[in-house]
This record gives structure tokens, sequence and C-alpha cells, in this order.
């Protein structure tokens, strides 16, 4: 990939450090948007700041929901950066990126306006 895909797209695959969608593989973090796949810098948990996630602030009105996806393990709902996204409005869930990834995956099946940023496993 070479850093942003247009379009919305559903994740095929995870795993092995990095994504499969729109029918390429990108080894690496990504967000996940309506309007667009992108990499995504973030490579741990605690590199997750309302920062890092400017490019889902930027498409704030286009989203219903926000999934993270924080690696093999989830962290808690009332982590730093999900509660400065709740201050901005966003409608944000915290999970580990395998469950992200299916979420997302149905909520984009059902045409639900959702983005999803999620780190690598």
């Amino acid at each position: 990939m070479s850093g942003y895909i247009p379009g919305g797209h559903q994740i095929e695959s995870y795993g092995n450090g990095g994504f499969r969608f729109a029918g390429m593989s990108h080894q690496g973090s990504i967000i996940a948007l309506p309007t667009g796949i992108q990499s995504w810098a973030v490579t741990s948990p605690n590199r997750i700041d309302v920062s890092s996630l400017t490019p889902v602030i930027v498409e704030m009105n286009q989203l219903d929901m926000l999934l993270i996806g924080t690696g093999e393990k989830a962290l808690p709902q009332d982590s730093p950066f999900a509660l400065a996204l709740r201050q901005l409005g966003f409608n944000v869930e915290v999970m580990d990126t395998a469950a992200a990834a299916r979420t997302y995956n149905v909520l984009f099946e059902e045409g639900r306006r959702v983005g999803a940023a999620l780190i690598a496993v």
C-alpha cells in the first residue's frame, strides 16, 4: 500500500504484522475510514493519543462510531485517549485488534459509518 487507498473497504484478514483489504496487503497498523484506508504509524498501545488520531478527528462528522484496536490486549475504556475522543463527541470503543477488526467488518457490512484505528498484530 502506498500510504492511502481511497474508499471504504472491509478488512479481509489481519495478523503477521499487518492487514489485507481491497485485494492487497499492508504491513503495519492502519486507520480505516469510510473515505479510505491509510497507514498508521502507531505500533504499540502506549503510543495512542489524540495527536496520533488526527486523521480520524478530521473526519469526525463522517463517523457514527470509532473502534480502536489496541493490539493483542484491550486497554480500558477509560484510557486517556478514549476519554479525550469522547469529550470531542466521538462514540468510541476500545478493544483488542482482532475484536475491533471483526466488529468493524460487521458494522461496515451493515452500512454504518464506522472507522477503526487498528494496531497490527
